[in-house]
């Protein structure tokens, strides 16, 4: 009895290091086809996040700077300009 415990318990350790051996070798997945997670920014303006290919994308100081829509970018640039 006591051996038949015993090997239950090596079969267990063996299965959860074959099983950790094949987890850490799994990629992240991929949101498009070129590979890419597509990132989160936030509109300067307004404050909420969007995602960065959706972002109307404004050039400021040198700087990209994202913005939820044109309405954003506009009234921004604006309050930068006064």
């Amino acid at each position: 009895m006591l051996r038949l415990i015993i090997l239950a318990i090596l079969i267990y350790i063996l299965y959860r290091l074959v099983k950790g051996f094949f987890k850490q070798g799994r990629e992240i997945p991929r949101g498009r086809a070129d590979g890419v997670i597509d990132e989160m920014v936030q509109d300067p303006y307004c404050k909420i996040y969007i995602p960065r290919r959706q972002a109307v994308i404004r050039v400021h100081e040198g700087n990209e700077i994202f913005f939820c829509s044109k309405e954003c970018a506009d009234r921004f640039e604006a309050e930068k300009k006064s």
